[in-house]
């Protein structure tokens, strides 16, 4: 069934500040003169290279082996015999899952000390028991949500852990949306939509703000959301919303039930964009005229996990 291993890596910080400086003296140079610690990056990268090398000696199982940096996801064109395994921090995970299909996903946690690992189930040492579990069909994986976001002109993106709608800068974004029967005009910093896997992440951040503010304004606070990665809901917030004559805050958080969207239509002449994931680079223009449906994606992102 499986015939071929994608190995996923990323750069890391060190390899980006040579490509930036182009030599490694150079990048040494620019970080001790900003009062920096050179010998920091230099242990990341050794200790990346090292289980990048553990990981690839450990996963000879005579398949045919492909590495690929994490760039090129997005125009890879992954195959039903792929078994896909990342090296990299959890948001690689998130950054590979939806460009896989439904092929089975191995995250590998190559620097514990450094990366809290959500979703990396496996250390270099044993992500080959787990690769041959997958071979034999008795590995566990859990099927996590995706979020889909459609625009008016037909393109498509996916979230594993969420959506930003908004300005790609940081001036206000103006926009009108449509949540069940209710609809206002709103100008904010932008609305984030949240998968389960990512409900432990950038939306566990707006609500340790909003409870901060509560709890220095004499409130209660201690909100929270927080859902299993199967859980086909998505949740939404309005990040920082603006009133004013033209703009409300009556709809800046809901659950987004199975079946049901999320619309908005954008009212910015330029700089609208929808990215996931947090990667800028990959986005969806959204200026006026644009509007976009949020949604759990049909499709699900498959994870090993025992």
């Amino acid at each position: 069934m499986f015939d071929k291993i994608v190995l996923v890596t990323r750069k890391t910080r060190l390899e980006g500040l040579i490509g930036k400086f182009n030599s490694r003296a150079q990048a040494k140079f620019w970080i001790e003169h900003a009062g920096g610690d050179f010998t920091d990056y230099v242990r990341e990268d050794d200790a990346y290279r090292r289980s990048l090398e553990t990981l690839r000696r450990s996963l000879d199982l005579g398949l045919k082996m492909q590495s690929m940096d994490r760039e090129f996801a997005p125009t890879c064109l992954f195959a039903e015999g792929d078994i896909v395994v990342t090296a990299g921090q959890d948001g690689l995970v998130a950054n590979t899952a939806k460009y896989v299909g439904s092929q089975p996903i191995v995250a590998v946690n190559p620097d514990p000390e450094r990366f809290d690992g959500v979703l990396l189930s496996f250390s270099p040492e044993n992500a080959r028991p787990a690769v041959e579990r997958v071979l034999s069909g008795r590995a566990r994986v859990r099927d996590v949500t995706l979020a889909e976001a459609g625009l008016s002109d037909g393109q498509r993106l996916l979230a594993f852990n969420d959506f930003f709608i908004g300005a790609r800068s940081h001036v206000s974004a103006r926009y009108v949306i449509t949540y069940g029967d209710a609809s206002e005009p709103q100008s904010s910093s932008g609305i984030l939509v949240s998968t389960g896997a990512g409900s432990t992440g950038w939306l566990s951040s707006v609500f340790n703000m909003a409870n901060a503010v509560a709890a220095a304004t004499g409130g209660k606070g201690g909100w929270a959301v927080t859902l299993d990665w199967e859980d086909p809901r998505l949740y939404f917030v309005v990040r920082e919303p603006f009133v004013s004559r033209h703009s409300r805050a009556g709809l800046v958080a809901g659950m987004l039930e199975p079946g049901t969207e999320l619309i908005v239509e954008s009212r910015m002449s330029s700089g609208g964009a929808i990215f996931s994931d947090g990667v800028e680079a990959d986005y969806l223009s959204f200026d006026g005229g644009s509007t976009v449906r949020v949604r759990a994606a049909d499709r699900k992102a498959r994870l090993v996990v025992g």
